[in-house]
Parts: structure tokens; sequence; C-alpha cells
């Protein structure tokens, strides 16, 4: 066991990106989607994921060659890299800072509905139970930031990320589409009907999230690897990846396989466990709340760290967490996190929005990388390769050509 678990810690980096990648905007999008349009899009999640993996590697193999993080980088060695560099802090903490209002507000009633459950009295005092919730969960999340070690918060994602993951492909055991489903979603379709390019933009801009990429080479820094761990930092891409893939597309298929043929779409998570009772139980549904609560949580951390790690990134390059900095601004997310139980709004929606405004920063991101990498003065003989040149080159495309379908899903 104690081997098992040496293995599991040792793609730390990967459990981060995961945690950045997947929360309750990711589980509310693949819900969505699997519920209005099957498998459809899996083709969407399939490249955002492919190309998220060499992202992450892009950037990693970065740090361990020059010692340098991104942000840092672009404004030292780029023409117009300043002026990049404080757009990218600005567009990513925007989408995450809106993203953290959302994921504790989904978390908080999430945990209300597992109560409710199975006691049902408490649906009387329904407001000040998921504002207390809510308090205290971002309370818990805030107090362990404060001890700033890199460390620990490794191993409370690796906790939350193993929780979701397990809970979402049991969930698929209980529920799944057809192969032939799966199959079909692999073929490159926009749905042509309302909301669909919008979806498409979600789709890329959760799994596709420029704050993983960005905060790669600070959390490489944490763990403290260098250029001979540069396989094992290539493995830790690849792991990241697959499991994004896997999780994300757990999530849809049992979505496809409740709710698509029903005919039931799903506007909030919690709509699933109306849809998912009468087919899995209490158990079954107890798991897959779970599986979410999870991914919630696995989220809040990211979240509440991508604007001090941003500015320390492009200040000085070094990932600081026990400055007073680091501790300010993340008191001032947590309060902010607290924005939509206070006053009870409805999440769902405005975090789907919030994933179609991350899409908008990704291109600069890539654009960033695949300068950085291909200057021989920086990279020496660890310089891109044609084969990953030609990835990133259709990384970029892709992220191009999703923000134009972002804008076209906003204007319709």
């Amino acid at each position: 066991m104690s081997a098992i678990l040496r293995s599991i810690l040792s793609f730390g980096p990967a459990f981060l990106a995961i945690g950045y990648t997947i929360g309750t905007g990711s589980v509310t999008a693949m819900i969505v989607a699997g519920s209005t349009f099957g498998m459809q899009l899996l083709w969407v999640l399939l490249l955002s994921c492919l190309f998220s993996g060499v992202l992450i590697y892009a950037y990693g193999n970065f740090a361990l060659v020059t010692k340098e993080t991104a942000l840092y980088s672009f404004k030292k060695h780029l023409k117009f890299g300043k002026p990049m560099a404080i757009l990218i802090i600005i567009g990513v903490s925007f989408g995450q800072w809106n993203s953290l209002m959302g994921i504790l507000g989904i978390s908080a009633n999430i945990l209300y509905e597992m109560i409710a459950m199975y006691f049902p009295s408490v649906s009387e005092h329904k407001y000040a139970v998921v504002l207390s919730i809510a308090v205290l969960v971002i309370g818990v999340m805030y107090s362990i930031l404060l001890i700033g070690k890199y460390s620990l918060f490794e191993k409370v994602l690796v906790i939350f990320v193993s929780c979701m993951g397990l809970s979402f492909v049991l969930s698929l055991f209980v529920v799944h589409p057809l192969p032939a489903e799966v199959v079909q979603g692999l073929i490159p379709v926009i749905p042509d009907v309302e909301g669909g390019k919008m979806m498409v933009a979600a789709f890329v801009g959760t799994t596709m999230a420029a704050a993983t990429f960005l905060s790669r080479p600070l959390f490489i820094q944490g763990k403290g690897w260098d250029i001979s761990d540069q396989a094992q930092q290539k493995k830790d891409a690849i792991v990241a990846a697959v499991l994004v893939f896997l999780i994300s597309a757990a999530v849809m298929a049992v979505a496809a396989g409740s709710l698509f043929h029903e005919g039931q779409k799903v506007t909030k998570v919690l709509d699933m466990v109306t849809a998912l009772e009468p087919i899995a139980g209490k158990g079954a549904l107890t798991v897959f709340f779970f599986g979410t609560l999870a991914a919630g949580l696995s989220s809040v951390f990211p979240c509440m760290l991508i604007a001090p790690l941003l500015i320390e990134d492009y200040r000085s390059g070094k990932l600081d967490t026990q400055s007073k900095q680091f501790k300010i601004i993340t008191g001032i997310a947590a309060l902010f996190a607290l924005t939509i139980p206070v006053f009870g709004f409805n999440p769902v929606k405005g975090q789907i929005l919030t994933q179609v405004f991350n899409v908008f920063v990704l291109p600069l991101v890539i654009l960033g990388i695949i300068l950085m990498i291909n200057n021989k003065k920086l990279m020496q003989e660890h310089k891109a390769g044609y084969l990953l040149n030609f990835v990133l080159g259709l990384a970029l495309l892709f992220s191009i050509i999703i923000s134009y379908n972002g804008v076209l899903g906003l204007i319709e």
C-alpha cells in the first residue's frame, strides 16, 4: 500500500492539473452536454485533452530546461511580453474567480442535498444551511492555504481527485450509453441547435484551461524537479491528460445514458438527483454526488491560488506561498467565493458562460509557449522538434477556431 501511495504522489503536479481542469463547472458542462446532445461532443473532449497534454508537457519541459516560469519569461524575453502577460493575468484570474463563485455555490448545495436526502427536516432552513456549509468549506480551505506548503496542497488534491474519479467511474457501471453512440461521438460535428456553439466553446474552456498550463512551471518548481526529471515530467503530463479525458467522458456518458434518451435536459447539476434516483437508487446517487462534490472541492484550491501565483510569476518567477500578498489575495478570493451562497443565485448558467470566456485568453497562452520553446538561446539542444511544433500549431489553430465559435455563441 505504501508503494502504491508513493507511486500516486510521484504524479503530484498531474493532480493539480486535474484539479484546475475538472471542477463543478466542468462536471456541469459534461452533464448538460450529455443530457442535451448524448455523446455527440466526445470528439471535442478528445481533441481538447490531447492538446492539453501536449501543452502541459511543453510548459513543464520549458520549466525544467530554463528553470524559469511562464509569465516571467514572457515579460523578460518577448518583445510584447509585458502587455501579453498582463492580459493573461487579468483574463485567467477573471475566469477562475468567477468559476470559484459557482464552484462553492454548487458544492454547498450538493452537501445540503446529501444531508436533506437522509434528514428531510433541514429543508425548512435551506438558505441558512447552504450558507453555513459554504462558510465552513471556504474557511477550511483558506486555513489550509495559510499553512502554505506545496506538499500539503498536493496531498489534499490527490485525495479529492481520486474520490472524484472513482465515484464517476462507479456511476458509469450503473448507467451508460450504447457503444455505437460512443463511436459516433468521435466524428467531428457541431450540433446545429440553439446553444450548440456555446457548449463547444464551454467544453474547450473547461478542458483546455489556460490556468493549468501557466501554473505548471510553478508547481514543478514547488515539486523540486530539474532536468533529470524529464521522463517523469512527460509521464506526469500524459497521466493528467488521460485522467481528465476518462473522468470527463464518464460524467458525459452517465448523463447521456440516463437522461438523453428520456428527453430530460439538465439545467443544473442538482437536476441529476431526480433523474438518476429511479435508475440508481439512493446509494448510487450518493456516490455520484460525492464525485461531483470532490470535483468542486478539488477546484477550490487551484482557483484561490491562481491570482497570487500569476502575479508572483510575473514579478519574480518564484512560488512564494508564505508572503503577505499571497495571504491577502487568497483571503479576498475566499470572500468573493461566498457571493452566490450569500445572495442565493443559481450558479450554473453563469458558470457555463464563464467557461466560454476562458477560451479567449487561450490563443495567447499557446502562442507564448510556442515562441519560448523555439528560442534556441534559452532552450539550446532542448529546442522543440518538428512534431511538437506541429501539434502546438494545430492546438493554436483549434483555439482560434473555438474562440471565434465562442463569439458566435455569445452573439446568438
